[in-house]
């Protein structure tokens, strides 16, 4: 089995990184880092994202990808498209969107009065952040989130690149990265 990409993703790109960890995939991001420990962070198994054309104080990577779109929805579908990332890669709902971490399942009691009542009433499986504590489960909000990774990824297997028509896949389309989750 191929590994995932891990991404490091310049000061601008702070809601891609988010969007990246929501998919699974590691991600540091220069937000949360002194600028000058962002570049000694970054090992060059990452793949750098950037929205500028690089200069001083980037880090040292063997891989670079230049992002163009403005919007994060478009830019997931710029990344995916570009390392030709595929479906059965995607591992929603893994790991901490605030600060990279795994995200562990949890004893309902642990999280008792750390949720909202309607949630605590509603919900048995539970997961929390080991590092800053945040709690997650599944709500109306995951089915939404896994309604728009659905469309990135047809997105993203479906429309061409630069220079091919649109509706031809560059890739065959995988299993469905939302059918675990």
């Amino acid at each position: 089995m191929e590994t995932a990409p891990r991404f490091a993703v310049e000061r601008t790109l702070g809601r891609l990184a988010r969007l990246l960890r929501m998919l699974g995939f590691d991600t540091i991001s220069e937000c949360e880092h002194p600028r000058r420990d962002f570049a000694a962070r970054v090992d060059s198994g990452r793949v750098f994202l950037a929205r500028s054309r690089g200069g001083r104080g980037e880090p040292h990577v063997r891989r670079r990808l230049r992002i163009r779109s403005d919007r994060p929805a478009d830019q997931v579908v710029e990344v995916l498209r570009a390392l030709g990332i595929r479906p059965e890669a995607i591992r929603p709902f893994r790991l901490c969107l605030l600060c990279n971490e795994p995200i562990a399942r949890v004893e309902r009691r642990e999280v008792a009065g750390l949720v909202p009542d309607y949630t605590w009433e509603t919900n048995e499986t539970f997961t929390r952040c080991p590092r800053c504590r945040r709690v997650y489960w599944r709500g109306s909000h995951t089915e939404r989130a896994l309604a728009e990774i659905r469309t990135w990824v047809r997105r993203a297997t479906e429309e061409g690149g630069e220079g091919e028509p649109a509706g031809h896949a560059s890739r065959p389309a995988g299993k469905d990265p939302t059918a675990s989750a």
